[in-house]
């Protein structure tokens, strides 16, 4: 974090200081702030969130132990520390970032790119960040921080250097986006997709769009708003951004897209297409596995266009990404038996592309496994999300379809009404159960394919099949 004192910091969170020593208010402070007492480092700030299983008030001491400077919380803590006393320690989390990004924007060149959508957020930003890194410094979040406590995390770690900023903006209901986006007024935003992730919370579909449209209303006059121009939900959205006085870019496979993709070909050593770039046809090979991510490499590339980037700079830096995220498409184990581990989150969308990049990478020889496990969040489209899951991994022809969970039951029963009789569909209730009949039942050539919500905890599975087979 930028420096400021003691006093500068309580005014922006709006809390009162109690320092252990008189007259330190105008102690200095510049260390990182983070809500994990282990991650501390000395001159840190440490923010007491209460939790639903523990409170950080506990940690307060650990935290001090590890050189926190200051602790931000809501009651007075027995420990020699300054504290700050808020009334709530994340709204005070999120005044603090947007003081210091107001500051840092107002002394330097800093620009801050919002990205939203229902899918493909977390490969976004690590590619568009890989495009940013060689410009200027550039901060992106760690993971999926992309929380109401992630985003200003994320936020507070820019420095008087930081060029680019790059936020990703998860949504637990409406008027989330609104807030987070709303405490930097990103100068770009890309909003990628609106599909089903998280429907049950918003209501359905449209109130899923009228959410991820929050990050274009969001944005700072003169802004420019990134849409994806083949999803009719996110490209409406640019009457929002002409309201506004906004530009618009748009990326995806039609004749309209300022970034537009033609000729994509996957296989199991990535994704191939021609780009169509101000008239320029330019080629990529993105390593990362699957034809969606040529979605999120184009919307990469239309940021990083409207801060001035070159595009054939920004398309020689994408190739050298291998992988957008662990969990994410991740290849493990080796030639003979191939594990993709693509777990860590899943909606109907991301799902049926997984399956289908699973049918494309797999070349003659080679047998199909899908390991499947439950999409969250679905609220009443769970039931028949998940049975038009079962249904699509039999008419890709799946020759294993292994499901897992009680929650993803009904994407075992699916595939078997749909015509996957002759045990290519089994079903168990435990991954335990699953690893045990996957290392007897798998063989050379196959490609493994593991996907579920982050909930059902199949990641874990993923990793131990691919030690297993490495």
């Amino acid at each position: 974090m930028i420096a400021l004192t003691l006093a500068q910091i309580a005014h922006a969170v709006g809390g009162q200081l109690h320092t252990t020593e008189p007259d330190t208010d105008q102690s200095v402070v510049s260390g990182v702030v983070d809500t994990d007492s282990r991650l501390i480092e000395p001159g840190g700030i440490f923010i007491a969130k209460p939790g639903e299983t523990t409170d950080g008030h506990l940690f307060v001491g650990a935290a001090v132990e590890n050189g926190a400077a200051l602790a931000i919380v809501e009651h007075v803590v027995d420990v020699p520390v300054s504290q700050i006393v808020v009334t709530d320690v994340v709204r005070a989390l999120a005044d603090l970032a947007r003081e210091v990004v107001a500051r840092v924007r107002a002394a330097g060149r800093l620009k801050i790119v919002g990205i939203t959508g229902s899918n493909g957020k977390t490969t976004t930003k690590n590619l568009l960040a890989r495009i940013l890194q060689d410009e200027g410094e550039t901060i992106a979040p760690r993971a999926s921080f992309n929380n109401e406590v992630g985003a200003p995390l994320t936020m507070l770690r820019v420095t008087d250097a930081t060029q680019y900023l790059v936020c990703e903006f998860g949504a637990a209901g409406p008027g989330a986006i609104a807030h987070l986006a709303g405490l930097v007024e990103p100068d770009v935003g890309v909003v990628l997709m609106v599909g089903l992730a998280h429907a049950g919370g918003f209501g359905g579909i449209e109130g899923t769009a009228k959410a991820k449209a929050e990050l274009v209303q969001a944005l700072r006059p003169g802004g420019i708003a990134v849409l994806n121009a083949d999803d009719a939900r996110v490209a409406a959205m640019a009457s929002i951004a002409h309201e506004r006085g906004l530009s618009v870019r748009r990326f995806g496979t039609v004749a309209s897209a300022d970034v537009r993709a033609e000729d994509i070909e996957t296989d199991a050593d990535g994704t191939r297409c021609t780009l169509i770039i101000d008239g320029a046809r330019l080629p990529l090979r993105l390593r990362v596995l699957g034809a969606h991510h040529v979605w999120n490499a184009m919307a990469a590339l239309t940021a990083a266009a409207a801060l001035g980037v070159d595009p054939e700079r920004a398309l020689t830096r994408l190739e050298t990404v291998e992988l957008a995220e662990r969990w994410r498409m991740q290849p493990l184990g080796n030639d003979r038996v191939r594990i993709i581990n693509d777990a860590y989150n899943a909606s109907p969308d991301s799902m049926a592309a997984a399956l289908r990049t699973l049918a494309q990478i797999t070349g003659p020889g080679q047998r199909t496994v899908a390991v499947l496990g439950a999409m969250s969040e679905l609220g009443e489209y769970a039931g028949e999300e998940h049975d038009r899951i079962g249904e699509l991994a039999v008419r890709l022809r799946i020759q294993r379809i292994v499901v897992i969970g009680s929650e993803a039951r009904r994407m075992f029963l699916a595939a078997v009404g749909e015509g996957s009789w002759d045990d290519e569909a089994v079903f168990f209730e435990t991954a335990d159960e699953a690893f045990d009949y996957l290392l007897t039942e798998l063989r050379d050539g196959d490609r493994v394919l593991v996907k579920s919500s982050n909930s059902a905890g199949l990641r874990f599975l993923g990793d131990r099949l691919g030690e297993s087979f490495s």
